[in-house]
């Protein structure tokens, strides 16, 4: 489970890092240069790159919830064995899944930034 949710989380970086390489310009420029972002609508190339960027970020959610999930259980579970060391044990639980949040969040705001790119 704990290398499913990392590889998970890899996947979405690579889908949301590598889609908006996918997206072609097309149309005429302004001036009528060929290759330039015109109005001719969106290629089959910047569809590609739209599901992949979502895909991504979606793959990271789902690792990063899945990462929290398994924190929050263990932790959960290490109290009930042992009551006494349960305030020792709460901070480090919430900061590990504040960095997990963190990254996955990075992720999503990764692939809007990617959407951005794709229709500069």
């Amino acid at each position: 489970m704990k290398k499913m949710t990392t590889w998970m989380m890899m996947v979405g970086v690579v889908l949301c890092l590598s889609s908006a390489a996918m997206a072609e310009p097309s149309g005429e420029s302004e001036l009528g240069e060929p290759g330039g972002k015109g109005n001719a609508g969106m290629t089959g190339g910047m569809g590609i790159a739209i599901g992949g960027t979502v895909l991504g970020a979606a793959l990271a959610a789902l690792g990063g919830g899945m990462a929290i999930a398994r924190v929050g259980s263990h932790c959960i579970e290490s109290m009930a064995r042992q009551p006494e060391a349960a305030g020792s044990m709460f901070a480090p639980m919430i900061v590990t899944a504040a960095m997990i949040e963190g990254a996955m969040l990075a992720v999503v705001a990764l692939s809007f930034y990617a959407i951005t790119l794709i229709f500069g």
